[in-house]
């Protein structure tokens, strides 16, 4: 009979044996132990009590270690509680109750602001933060504060230079754990989260959300001041410098400034003539990683716009942009000193070059300036002798795209026999256009 209350009373033991021990100071060693497992961390494994009251190695006092092998020969065993879903076994039958929450999906601590469920009240007072912005953990280097005590020591491996987490493969190191299980996609290949509109994977829950904003156009952070909004909050604080003209990075050569070191950087391979990202397909270099993966879409066939009104697929965003113009007939780019509007910038660009007169594409042979980059490849022609443009009906080349459509409009006159060919030049193509027969040969071109 005594063996059976003693079993029975295993639970209330359990709790009971710190204060019923002899030794005050291990009593008072103890019970600070308790006090913090009342509540159970959620992320560091809920066996706690385990660790401290049931495993002989957590124990400095040798009288203690005895005193619970004296119980356990008189009880015959331990209590235990198991989880019959996942085999787990607890020592604290309120430890066990908070893991089986788990399995069942209860979560009975609700966020009275936002409405959110915890399993663990310690969760819960976590999260409160968030509302409060209480930062309880202050960094002493630098006095940065934090909500969480993980973020505070995550934050600490800035200043120590601890990077913790190795990759076994290629030796790369991270301070955070997340960090680490990231790169790993990249010798693994693997890639948890794809769009389903368009097939592309990400390695990341975040960066799947932001490329959504493609296909949705949400754009969800709105500058203040002018009202402009963007999809990714980093764009918005680089907008942002426009307005409070925070440039920290000046470019020494043309005194262009910059709100970041990396688009100094990107700006400085202008100057050093620096190209580091090369297409293995055809050997191409572009001074951007961005802009080779555009590049890029042009050997693969890829062009993720799809314009809604005509089914029309694009490459690129920018050309995207310029065609949905074409259906909306919208020209936001206008010219302040004459009045004329565009629907690209880049027109708008070049189009004023004719009211400030410059030319910055120089022959580097004779010296001519141009005002588009078109005209000087035109005419370098002249020194190189290439004559790229031929004639498919006589095999006649030529230097410029104008004089091929001259010689094509001679073969359409001959053979419909309207006008004879007069064989006059024109300077320019406006003028050439004004002619009977190129008026002509033009509609059928």
């Amino acid at each position: 009979m005594a063996f059976i209350k003693e079993e029975s009373e295993d639970i209330k033991i359990e709790e009971t044996f710190t204060v019923k021990h002899e030794d005050t100071e291990t009593q008072t060693d103890l019970m600070p132990l308790k006090e913090k497992s009342e509540e159970p961390n959620e992320m560091e494994g809920k066996d706690q009590y385990k660790k401290h009251y049931f495993t002989g190695e957590n124990f400095s006092c040798s009288q203690t270690r005895q005193t619970l092998q004296k119980k356990a020969q008189k009880t015959g065993t331990r209590s235990h509680f198991n989880c019959q879903q996942c085999g787990k076994s607890f020592n604290k039958k309120r430890t066990f109750n908070i893991h089986i929450r788990i399995h069942t999906g209860e979560k009975p601590y609700t966020c009275s602001q936002c409405g959110l469920s915890f399993t663990q009240k310690g969760t819960l007072n976590r999260h409160i933060r968030i509302h409060t912005e209480e930062k309880t953990y202050t960094c002493k280097l630098c006095g940065n504060s934090f909500m969480q005590k993980g973020d505070l020591k995550n934050h600490m491996r800035i200043h120590t230079g601890e990077k913790p987490y190795t990759c076994q493969q290629c030796g790369k190191s991270f301070c955070q754990k997340g960090n680490l299980k990231v790169h790993m996609s990249v010798h693994t290949g693997e890639r948890y989260f794809n769009c389903q509109q368009c097939g592309k994977s990400f390695t990341k829950k975040e960066s799947l959300e932001i490329h959504l904003r493609i296909h949705t156009g949400e754009k969800p952070y709105t500058c203040q001041q002018c009202g402009k909004s963007f999809c990714q909050k980093g764009n918005l604080k680089v907008h942002m410098s426009i307005h409070t003209k925070e440039s920290d990075f000046n470019c020494q050569q043309c005194g262009k400034s910059f709100t970041k070191k990396e688009s100094l950087e990107i700006h400085l391979r202008i100057h050093t003539g620096e190209k580091p990202y090369n297409c293995q397909q055809c050997g191409k270099s572009f001074i951007k990683k961005g802009t080779l993966k555009i590049h890029m879409r042009i050997h693969t066939g890829e062009k993720p716009f799809t314009c809604q009104l005509c089914g029309k697929n694009i490459g690129q965003k920018g050309h995207f942009n310029d065609h949905m113009r074409t259906h909306t007939g919208e020209n936001p780019f206008t010219c302040q000193q004459c009045g004329k509007s565009f629907s690209r910038k880049e027109n708008l660009k070049v189009h004023m070059r004719i009211h400030t007169g410059e030319n910055p594409f120089t022959c580097q042979q004779c010296g001519i300036s141009f005002n588009q980059k078109g005209n000087l490849d035109a005419h370098m022609r002249i020194h190189t002798g290439e004559k790229p443009f031929v004639c498919d009906q006589c095999g006649k080349s030529f230097r410029f795209r104008g004089c091929l459509l001259c010689e094509r409009s001679s073969h359409i006159i001959d053979t419909k026999s309207h006008f004879s060919k007069c064989e006059k030049r024109f300077t320019k193509r406006s003028n050439l256009k004004k002619s009977p027969a190129c008026s002509f040969w033009m509609k059928l071109i």
